[in-house]
């Protein structure tokens, strides 16, 4: 077997997004999930979006955060989701890996949008 290994430095894992994805009757389990996590884990929050933005096949909300949380961020994301699906992804500076290959989907695996993403 011949694996090839992505050796990517660590300074270049600095931040990673978590995305939770919902719709109008999710909305309000959404908004608390993201809230929660702000308050116990002190994650930048974005909009709470109720249209498609970026990739992302569902409204969404973005957590960001740093790697020295990312354990704790999505144990935490894993076990208290509730049934909305969680998508999170390293920020390498190549968008495309980053939603696709480096990507971690809690729950169904949506399909993105990814014409506008650079490599």
């Amino acid at each position: 077997m011949n694996i090839k290994w992505i050796a990517i430095p660590m300074a270049h894992l600095q931040s990673y997004h978590a995305h939770i994805y919902f719709n109008a009757q999710t909305l309000d389990q959404a908004r608390a999930l993201c809230e929660a996590a702000t308050e116990k884990f002190a994650v930048q929050m974005g909009r709470v979006h109720q249209k498609l933005v970026g990739p992302h096949p569902d409204w969404s909300c973005q957590l960001a955060f740093g790697h020295e949380q990312l354990a704790d961020v999505t144990l935490w994301l894993a076990l208290n989701r509730d049934g909305l699906v969680v998508f999170l992804h390293p920020l390498t500076g190549d968008e495309l890996r980053d939603h696709t290959d480096h990507a971690i989907w809690m729950g169904a695996v949506r399909p993105l949008d990814l014409s506008a993403l650079t490599g």
